[in-house]
């Protein structure tokens, strides 16, 4: 274990003039770490002489309302891959449907 290093940095977070830790609510939580996430890809899609990330969302659109499905689709939606998983396929936004697998049972089909 070393005892310096960027993993020990910390980094906080405000909401208003407040600490996120301790005052965000989970949903205020939760898309404070995926914009973290997304501000990530987008440094490494920026900074990469190799193509852009691929970008893997598991089932965040269940957590988010209509609208900010829809801000986050149209965040991702210019990337070269974007994986998404989700329970429920409505909670996808349309303008991310393209090619759609559906696992169920132990198969995969193509949608």
């Amino acid at each position: 274990i070393t005892l310096i290093g960027p993993h020990r940095d910390d980094l906080v977070l405000l909401l208003g003039d407040l600490p996120a830790k301790g005052y965000a609510s989970h949903g205020e939580s939760w898309s404070y770490a995926l914009a973290l996430r997304l501000a990530s890809a987008r440094l490494l899609r920026d900074e990469s002489k190799t193509g852009d990330p691929i970008v893997i969302l598991d089932d965040v659109f269940a957590e988010l309302d209509a609208g900010r499905r829809d801000r986050l689709a149209s965040l991702v939606a210019d990337n070269e891959q974007v994986i998404i998983t989700a329970a429920v396929s409505e909670d996808v936004p349309t303008s991310l449907k393209a090619t759609v697998f559906e696992v169920s049972e132990g198969s995969v089909t193509r949608v």
